[in-house]
């Protein structure tokens, strides 16, 4: 698990679960008022992401980092990246994996309009772990989230999801850049 660091995240409201309504993330978690195309297109790519995450802590206790895309025929494809080997305590390096997924996402995207890296960190001011989605658009644009998680009874309780920063590192030449 990475650590992340959340500078911007608000603090817990003590809801159950990571929207209002308790509800996994969806993508219209992240409307605004007279949302831009590009933004759309973000928030759908980044909620995709976490809804994913979400559901596969769910089902099967973790996950390893992943990447959703946002193709430019429009449709929304998880990237997944191989596992290297564990080390001698069973741990499988993330921050390669990590750094594989932004190779990847850079070297295919012109393929693409919009782009999430997705990943299962650890929030010490938390006191738990959390879900990291960070998103970026060809424009630009960029948007970041963090939903913390505890492990319940039943499964784990997902907290009220939170903004994060993020900085573009897909898109990040000038040519992409307007």
């Amino acid at each position: 698990m990475s650590e992340l660091g959340t500078g911007n995240a608000t603090p817990d409201n003590g809801s159950s679960g990571d929207t209002p309504s308790g509800e996994p993330a969806t993508s219209a978690d992240f409307t605004g008022p007279q949302e831009s195309v590009q933004d759309r297109e973000l928030r759908e790519t980044l909620g995709t992401g976490l809804g994913t995450a979400q559901e596969h802590l769910q089902q099967n206790g973790g996950f390893f980092p992943f990447g959703v895309t946002l193709s430019n025929d429009g449709e929304l494809r998880v990237l997944l990246v191989t596992p290297g080997e564990p080390d001698e305590d069973g741990e499988v390096d993330a921050g390669k994996m990590l750094d594989d997924l932004h190779e990847l996402l850079r070297q295919g995207r012109d393929e693409f309009r919009a782009a999430a890296i997705i990943s299962d960190v650890s929030l010490p001011e938390h006191g738990s772990d959390g879900i990291h989605g960070a998103a970026e658009h060809r424009d630009g644009s960029v948007g970041a989230a963090i939903i913390p998680y505890i492990p319940g009874a039943e499964g784990f309780v997902f907290q009220a999801m939170e903004p994060d920063t993020h900085e573009p590192s897909i898109w990040v030449d000038e040519s992409y850049l307007g």
